[in-house]
């Protein structure tokens, strides 16, 4: 194991990955931040009577955690987490997975994504996709797979509404 390697045969990597853990956590609790603009998109999904769910590459434990963080459970039809597809993102399974939940056809769902994979993914699932970039800008591969590059959330509500 490469921590022993560097550390020692009396290095403890439980101990150590137990406490990584919960700094982890702690941090994620402090920092659990939300985009701009994502109440109101939610409540526009609201009006509109239109569903919507998560699909993350994230455990089912860690999303309950964080929509119960900010008050957030009821708001999704269904979540698809890590264990309820076979491949993960690029691949498109968990985002057919979310369109088998929602009973909706892939092409005829709107997917938002920040991630390159998230994008990959939900556009080889055949769904129109939104970037809301994050931590990286898009790349001329990724913009290809997008329908629209949105700067923020409150963009997203702007086109939603101009639909009929």
């Amino acid at each position: 194991m490469l921590f022993r390697d560097h550390f020692g045969h009396h290095f403890d990597f439980d101990r150590f990955w137990t406490r990584a853990v919960d700094l982890f956590h702690e941090m994620a609790d402090s920092r659990l931040g939300l985009k701009p603009g994502v109440f109101e998109l939610l409540d526009l999904l609201d009006e509109k009577k239109l569903p919507r769910a998560i699909a993350t590459s994230s455990r089912h434990q860690d999303v309950k955690h964080h929509l119960a963080f900010h008050a957030l459970e009821q708001r999704f039809s269904a979540v698809v987490a890590h264990g309820d597809y076979e491949r993960g993102k690029p691949h498109p399974d968990p985002f057919l997975k979310a369109a088998a939940c929602l009973g909706v056809e892939p092409e005829f769902c709107l997917a938002l994504e920040d991630s390159h994979n998230g994008i990959r993914s939900a556009s080889s699932a055949g769904m129109m996709t939104i970037m809301v970039p994050d931590l990286l800008p898009p790349t001329e591969e990724i913009r290809g797979l997008c329908m629209h590059v949105a700067p923020d959330l409150h963009t997203v509500g702007s086109m939603l509404r101009a639909i009929r």
